[in-house]
């Protein structure tokens, strides 16, 4: 009885470890590549700015850079680039995040 039991329990542990895997799988095939990276906020004059590198040196990247209350811009890094990106005035909020997104 304790080896059917023991058996038993096996089987359960060894399926649910297999669709944890299989979950996991799925929901990084699902995501954007982490091409974007942020170098800084800054703020130029009466604007502000984002500097933005591209890691993924063999495709273009695209990000939305997230604020609050306001439209999300948008916008693309060619492969390899590391651009300034003016997103709004001193007077607006600043940026909570800068998302990766597909293309």
């Amino acid at each position: 009885m304790r080896k059917i039991i023991a058996m038993v329990l096996a089987v359960v542990a060894c399926g649910a470890s297999l669709t944890l895997t299989t979950a996991s799988d799925a929901v990084a095939a699902g995501r954007s590549p982490q091409c974007v990276k942020v170098r800084k906020f800054f703020n130029r004059g009466h604007q502000r700015y984002v500097r933005l590198t591209n890691l993924c040196a063999g495709r273009a990247a695209c990000y939305v850079i997230v604020l609050p209350h306001r439209p999300d811009p948008r916008g693309r890094l060619a492969k390899a680039a590391t651009r300034d990106i003016r997103y709004g005035t001193t007077t607006a909020p600043r940026a909570l995040y800068v998302k990766n997104t597909r293309c």
